[in-house]
């Protein structure tokens, strides 16, 4: 029975319960595409892979890992004592924040601009604490907007930090040694297992039974960590080297990523391959845009042909692109492949049929469903970006093609990491109208409910799928060239930073990890060039615009609510 008090501000829940809807699905728009860009921009999945992973691992990450950063947001940005006695103020001004922080969403995701889900939840809750004449949690405290502030510019400082560390220990490990193909083949068990034990540890560490960090003991920790180590290491052995040994050693394109389960059967020449793989290539280029073209080391070939020609005496006025090491180390260019957007794709064949028919009704269907996940992301034409990649350096395929695996591992970690962090900015304020309104008086302690974390999880993967890809195209590729093994690092680097910071209670941005992990990638080639600052600037000027936008479109309309001549 809801109580007398709360019961006719039915329709403050009803409008809240809305605008969280749009607040998760624009949540799932703009920031799963982070976690999921670089792995879609090194050709390691496509979008119709990466929907249906998002669509997992977006709800684990919010219903097993959400719960504590939940209540940072319900309770610790604004001063709740202000609304005791006015319980239905209360749900007024949470649900005018999820208003602007849903309206602010769907602006900056219409128009492909990648911002913090995190700023725009506080700075609705900061401007709707304008409004209501309540004090804000300024201080430097456990949830503060002076904590979480703080994070917003460590956590990329942080993340940078992890993905440079990360993939240093690959470039001159393995990419940058002699023999780079020999030496991965060596060490890729250690990076998967590597990979695997991390990501169990975060697990078990997140899950929202688990003891706090000092609790749980660091002898608990790393028999977690060795005993998860040692039993990937042993699965990468006996079922990834033989799949490997057969596909890039052997060259065998029949072989695909669902043969791994054959193990050392792989080793044997007359192995029987259960639905054998189609084409003659047995690895991808992952340097290699939609459109055949590699722009990745460009800029190195040239100057080794200078240097080359500097050494025989070359003429000044030779042409570097006549010669011969210049034109062996250039990719050759590859006639144009257009790729079938959606309405070419599904309305085109259909358009001339009459409505009756089915064929008709089965294109506008498909339409709907998958043109989210049907567009290109990779390909910018752009002259500008085609100078940055061709400043970084390029590896071999066959290298980068092993990394793949502990690529999809790292962004499945983003992605839950994700979940477990950002699903708070939109239950969070609606999670507080809920209760209240249960309640009949003033309540944000109440645990939040399961079910809240359920619909959530599944909006996070639904607004990816259908509106997610405005937010690729503006990651990935259009920051510095990416491939699988600067995406492992990027990914990994800043799924540690944020579920560091999701144990910690702090609702740290994954836009700002993600891109400060890809600018410490990107800094690894020790070229500012090769890093794109423009598309950096306009980030960042997201970031910047963000908080103030969200505060006055939910501040204002607190204020004219409040305000509003009622009977």
């Amino acid at each position: 029975m809801i109580p007398a008090i709360t019961a006719k501000y039915d329709w403050i829940l009803a409008l809240t319960s809305i605008a969280f809807v749009v607040s998760a699905f624009g949540n799932g728009a703009n920031d799963v595409a982070n976690s999921y860009a670089t792995s879609v921009a090194a050709r390691t999945l496509n979008m119709y892979q990466v929907g249906a992973l998002a669509s997992i691992t977006e709800f684990v990450g919010a219903v097993a890992l959400g719960a504590r950063v939940t209540d940072t947001i319900k309770d610790g940005i604004i001063n709740i004592d202000k609304f005791h006695g006015n319980p239905g103020t209360l749900m007024l001004a949470m649900g005018c924040a999820e208003v602007g922080s849903a309206s602010w969403l769907m602006l900056a995701t219409t128009w492909g601009w990648p911002v913090s889900t995190t700023q725009t939840t506080i700075g609705a809750l900061v401007g709707v604490g304008f409004a209501v004449q309540t004090s804000i949690h300024w201080e430097w405290t456990k949830g503060s907007v002076s904590q979480t502030a703080a994070s917003w510019g460590i956590a990329p400082l942080i993340a940078a930090g992890f993905s440079s560390i990360i993939f240093a220990t690959v470039k001159y490990s393995v990419l940058e040694r002699k023999d780079s193909f020999k030496w991965a083949m060596r060490l890729i068990p250690v990076y998967l297992a590597t990979t695997g034990a991390i990501l169990a540890l975060f697990i078990v560490v997140e899950a929202p039974t688990a003891p706090s960090l000092e609790e749980f003991g660091a002898r608990k920790a790393v028999g977690i960590v060795l005993g998860v180590f040692a039993g990937c290491l042993v699965v990468a052995i006996v079922f990834f080297m033989p799949y490997f040994h057969r596909r890039l050693v052997k060259q065998d394109p029949r072989v695909k990523f669902y043969h791994v389960p054959l193990g050392p059967l792989l080793l044997k020449d007359d192995c029987r391959l259960y639905f054998p793989g189609k084409g003659d290539n047995f690895v991808t280029n992952y340097y290699e845009d939609a459109y055949g073209e590699v722009r990745a080391g460009q800029k190195q070939a040239q100057d080794n042909a200078i240097n080359a020609q500097t050494t025989e005496k070359a003429p000044t006025d030779t042409d570097i692109e006549r010669n011969p090491a210049s034109v062996e180390s250039t990719p050759r260019i590859q006639p144009q492949r257009k790729h079938l957007e959606p309405n070419e794709r599904f309305l085109d064949p259909v358009r001339d049929l009459p409505w009756h028919n089915p064929l008709k009704a089965w294109g506008y269907i498909k339409y709907i469903l998958l043109q989210g996940v049907a567009r290109d992301v990779v390909t910018h034409d752009s002259a500008h970006l085609r100078a940055i990649h061709a400043r970084a350096n390029r590896y071999d395929d066959r290298v980068e093609h092993l990394w793949t695996y502990c690529q999809v591992v790292s962004a499945m970690m983003m992605s839950i990491a994700h979940g477990s962090n950002d699903v708070s900015n939109a239950v969070g304020p609606w999670a507080a109208v809920y209760s209240t309104f249960r309640a009949g008086k003033v309540d944000t302690d109440s645990p939040t409910p399961v079910w809240f974390l359920v619909i959530a999880g599944l909006l996070l993967g639904t607004g990816f799928w259908f509106y997610g890809y405005k937010i690729m195209r503006a990651m990935g590729n259009k920051i510095t060239q990416m491939s699988p093994t600067r995406g492992f690092a990027t990914e990994l680097g800043a799924a540690i930073t944020v579920l560091l910071a999701s144990r910690l209670g702090l609702p740290v941005s994954t836009t700002q990890c993600l891109t400060g992990a890809a600018l410490g990638v990107a800094l690894m080639n020790y070229d500012l060039g090769a890093v794109n600052w423009r598309q950096i600037g306009f980030i960042f000027l997201g970031w910047v615009l963000t908080l103030p936008c969200a505060g006055l479109i939910a501040g204002l309309l607190c204020l004219m609510a409040l305000n509003t001549p009622h009977f």
